[in-house]
């Protein structure tokens, strides 16, 4: 177990130490290409911040508001059904727009049910097993200047929810 901890502390610096080492053998100048990929990243950030700011203040204007809530309860009267508990459809739908603020419901979510039940299991398993699509689509597709998405919302849908009975799945079977 310990080796897995030392490896795990060295595996970044020595990713970054390999990269550096294969930039210099191949005569390529290494800082300079470093800065000229910062400058491209800060200037992507940028363009992305109108974008963040306004998929933030949706994200606080649904929880605000209550809508949250109620759309939990009546969304959960159905989840119940196939196994997933209404409590944690907020989490589900902040999650598409931001995964910072699923963290804040997370949290909640922990300090109601606690980490090891079945709630938290599933919270935390769906955490890890699904993506903040409209943040990725928003952020990535005005990056690439894309405007024909065709099918994308409705593959990354679908993979949410395969997350999510993987979610209860596993958390079934680890309790």
């Amino acid at each position: 177990m310990k080796w897995f901890l030392i490896v795990s502390d060295l595996l970044i610096p020595m990713i970054i130490l390999g990269i550096l080492c294969y930039g210099i053998l191949r005569q390529v100048a290494v800082y300079d290409v470093f800065v000229k990929g910062a400058k491209s990243g800060f200037l992507t950030v940028a363009k992305i911040i109108p974008t963040m700011v306004g998929l933030m203040v949706a994200v606080g204007i649904l929880r605000a508001s209550g809508l949250l809530t109620c759309l939990s309860e009546e969304i959960g009267k159905f989840t119940k059904w196939i196994g997933f508990p209404g409590e944690l459809v907020p989490l589900t739908v902040v999650k598409m727009f931001s995964s910072s603020a699923a963290t804040g419901l997370l949290l909640d979510i922990y300090k109601e049910f606690g980490t090891d039940s079945r709630n938290g299991l599933i919270a935390s398993i769906s955490m890890a097993s699904t993506e903040t699509i409209f943040y990725t689509m928003s952020v990535y597709y005005m990056t690439a200047k894309v405007t024909k998405t065709r099918y994308t919302l409705t593959g990354a849908l679908l993979a949410t929810f395969a997350g999510l009975a993987a979610s209860v799945i596993l958390a079934g079977a680890m309790l």
